[in-house]
């Protein structure tokens, strides 16, 4: 009697394993067609940096170089200059002069953008970030300020 009631038993486990593949075979597939469809982003997802400027056309950085600081990694390296007063390059008495992120060394924390007064620097969700030599990670300050806008859809969490 124990052998017959272990083969119902695993007849039982053999259709329970193949409603899950028939279940799987049904179902939806989860494979999305990038270049021609756009991924689906958190909110929260932090990608390449970008620097923001004010409606005005100002740039937000001030050049306190607190960035740099709240860095682990050494990833930002910022060069601040006096303002001119005839033709502000931001609202402040300084604004940086040079501003390169090294995406070689960054970890993508956020702590550069949490250690911002003025949120000048925020991490966006353009997460294509491969080149073919290694000075294309070495973003420079032109780069951006004119970031490239992702092919994402932010959705809710």
């Amino acid at each position: 009697m124990s052998n017959v009631s272990m083969v119902f038993k695993e007849i039982g486990a053999v259709a329970q394993a193949m409603g899950v593949t028939l279940k799987a075979l049904l179902s939806k597939p989860l494979t999305v067609q990038y270049p021609e469809e756009p991924i689906a982003v958190y909110p929260r997802f932090r990608a390449r940096h970008e620097l923001r400027r004010y409606e005005n056309g100002l740039e937000r950085c001030i050049g306190c170089m607190l960035c740099e600081a709240a860095c682990p990694t050494g990833a930002i390296h910022v060069e601040a200059a006096e303002n001119d007063p005839q033709h502000p390059h931001s609202p402040g008495e300084r604004y940086a002069q040079n501003y390169e992120v090294n995406l070689m060394r960054c970890v993508f924390c956020g702590d550069c953008e949490t250690a911002c007064p003025v949120e000048a620097i925020v991490l966006g969700h353009d997460f294509e970030l491969a080149v073919y030599d290694r000075d294309g990670l070495l973003l420079t300050k032109e780069q951006l300020l004119n970031p490239k806008v992702p092919n994402v859809v932010v959705r809710a969490e």
